[in-house]
C-alpha cells in the first residue's frame, strides 16, 4: 500500500513533530493549570529527564535504524505474524493490532514491578520526586532497550500493520506524557474519561511513595486492563495534593534528580524497595 510506505518512509519525521506537539502542548497546560506545586529546580530535573529522552533516542537509532516499523514492515513482507497469516482485513488489523500492543506493554509493566533485577532499572521511572510530563519519559536505556526487544517480539508474533505500529508508537507517547502531566481535570471528566484511558490522577497514584499504591494503576493508555486485572485503584490515601512521590530512601536529589546518578541508580544497593515480591508490609502501609 503506498499510504503504508509513505508512513514507513516517514516514520521519523512524524513520530518527532508529534512528540514536540504534544510536549508543547501539555507544557502549556501544565503551566495554565497545574495540579501540585513542584518541589524541585525544573532545570536540574528537566535536564537529567529530557537528557534521558536524547540518550536513549540516539542508542536505539544506532542499534535499529529501522526501529519498530522495520520489523513490521519485515513481517509483512514475509507474511509472519497471526494478522498476517489469516490475512486479516486492514481495518481491523489496526485496531487490534494497537489494542494487543497496548495490553502487551502492560504486562510488562507488570514485570519490571515483579522481578528484581528489572525492577533495579524501572525504580529510575519512579524516583523522580516531583511528576511532570517529563517524567512519563525517564527510563534507564538499558531498560529502554529491553522494551524494544519486548516490542520486536510482540510484533513478529502479531504481524502488526505498519500504519498500526506508529499509531501505536505515537499514541504511547503522547498517552506518557499526559497521564504524567502536572495537569488539573475537573472531577467529573476525569471519571468519565478513566473509564477509556488512563488519566493524570489515576497513574498518579502509581508513582506514590507507598508501595501498595505504586503496585496499582500499571495503563500508559487504555485503563481498561488495571479494571478488568484488580490492579486498578481510585486515589491514593492521601489525596492527590497530599500523596508523595518517589521510593523510600532514595530521596537525596544527587542520585534522583541528576543525570549521573540516575543512570549509576540500578547498580547501586540491594533490592529492599517494592519490587511486587519482595515487598514488605507494616502497619502505617495498609489502611
Amino acid at each position: 500500500m503506498q499510504f503504508e510506505q509513505f508512513v514507513l518512509a516517514h516514520e521519523p519525521a512524524i513520530r518527532l513533530s508529534l512528540f514536540f506537539g504534544g510536549f508543547a502542548l501539555i507544557g502549556i497546560w501544565e503551566a495554565l493549570a497545574p495540579q501540585r506545586v513542584l518541589t524541585l529546580s525544573r532545570y536540574l530535573r528537566w535536564g537529567s529527564n529530557l537528557g534521558l529522552v536524547v540518550l536513549n533516542t540516539v542508542l536505539l537509532r544506532l542499534l535499529w535504524p529501522a526501529a519498530a516499523v522495520g520489523v513490521a514492515a519485515y513481517c509483512a513482507a514475509n507474511g509472519w505474524g497471526v494478522l498476517n497469516h489469516f490475512q486479516v482485513p486492514f481495518w481491523l488489523a489496526v485496531p487490534l493490532a494497537v489494542i494487543a500492543m497496548d495490553f502487551v506493554i502492560w504486562l510488562q509493566h507488570v514485570m519490571v514491578h515483579a522481578v528484581p533485577a528489572l525492577w533495579r532499572l524501572h525504580r529510575v521511572h519512579h524516583a523522580d520526586l516531583d511528576y511532570d510530563l517529563t517524567t512519563g519519559s525517564r527510563f534507564h536505556p538499558v531498560e529502554i532497550v529491553l522494551s524494544m526487544l519486548i516490542k520486536f517480539a510482540t510484533i513478529t508474533v502479531l504481524g502488526p500493520p505498519i500504519v498500526a505500529v506508529v499509531i501505536f508508537e505515537v499514541v504511547l507517547s503522547t498517552a506518557a506524557m499526559f497521564n504524567h502531566g502536572n495537569i488539573r481535570l475537573p472531577a467529573t471528566l476525569d471519571r468519565m474519561l478513566r473509564w477509556i484511558i488512563v488519566t493524570p490522577d489515576m497513574h498518579r497514584v502509581h508513582h506514590s511513595i507507598e508501595d501498595d499504591e505504586t503496585n496499582s494503576n500499571f495503563g500508559f493508555n487504555l485503563s481498561w486492563w488495571d479494571r478488568l486485572l484488580g490492579t486498578y485503584r481510585e486515589q491514593p490515601r492521601a489525596g492527590q495534593l497530599g500523596m508523595t512521590f518517589g521510593i523510600h530512601g532514595h530521596t537525596d536529589p544527587r542520585e534522583v534528580a541528576r543525570l549521573d546518578g540516575v543512570l549509576m541508580m540500578p547498580f547501586k544497593g540491594e533490592v529492599r524497595d517494592y519490587a511486587i515480591n519482595h515487598r514488605t508490609w507494616s502497619d502505617h502501609h495498609i489502611s
